[in-house]
């Protein structure tokens, strides 16, 4: 069996003007996601991550505290396959038609607005978020010009048969992406329905890691959602 970790970028600049960016928060995460693997001495055959500036930092802060403790960390290759699902353009293109035709998020998106703390709107928006995008995932809206929820799903799908059809008999390797693409995998493994993977999606935290096992077409879950080297209150974070 070989085995892959699956982890999620580190904390982005969420409702900033880029998102696409890590924290302070999101560096340290990824920091302490090195040093825990280097104290253990984990060694990776394979190394990819998606192509977001945030999954990218991720592996390349996670890669520099191995190598600083001496450990071996291949170079990412970078895979397209691995991006996240337009969520962002799903909300800005889909959002003005609902606030006119859907009180449920006329009100949703009313109380956001009235949250002027930016501390205090991660709460409303993540609420008003899922809403709309899981109108999105079961078909009850579309969105010209986006990449549909079942299309994002296929494409990830054929990322993960691309990168797992390259690997050796016992090989140990990561993929540095989202929460989307998390979800899929486990999808894959467990067989899950659209709406309980976006469930999922919504439940890996910044910087945890899936473990999945492999061999030949069999596509197993260990682990999900790890963070033991998040070890800290203060470090645990969802968006």
């Amino acid at each position: 069996m070989s085995r892959v970790l699956l982890v999620r970028h580190a904390q982005a600049s969420f409702l900033e003007l880029d998102y696409d960016k890590l924290s302070t928060l999101g560096e340290t995460q990824a920091r302490a996601l090195g040093k825990y693997w280097a104290q253990r001495k984990q060694h990776f055959d394979r190394i990819c991550s998606g192509p977001c500036l945030r999954q990218r930092d991720s592996a390349r802060i996670v890669g520099g505290a191995c190598r600083d403790a001496g450990l071996n960390f291949p170079e990412p290759a970078v895979m397209e396959e691995f991006d996240e699902y337009q969520g962002e353009a799903v909300i800005k293109r889909a959002l003005p038609e609902l606030v006119e035709t859907d009180p449920f998020i006329r009100d949703l998106y009313q109380h956001f607005l009235n949250v002027r703390s930016p501390a205090e709107r991660s709460k409303p928006f993540q609420k008003l978020f899922e809403v709309v995008i899981g109108k999105w995932v079961c078909g009850e809206i579309s969105v010209s010009g986006v990449e549909s929820w079942s299309d994002f799903c296929a494409r990830v799908n054929s990322g993960l048969s691309r990168f797992l059809s390259g690997a050796r008999h016992g090989e140990q390797s990561a993929i540095f992406c989202s929460g989307g693409p998390i979800a899929v995998a486990v999808q894959r493994a467990l067989n899950l329905s659209a709406q309980d993977t976006l469930r999922v999606a919504w439940m890996s935290r910044n910087c945890s890691y899936s473990e999945f096992l492999y061999s030949g077409e069999r596509f197993t879950l260990s682990a999900f959602n790890a963070f033991p080297h998040l070890d800290d209150a203060s470090l645990l974070t969802y968006r």
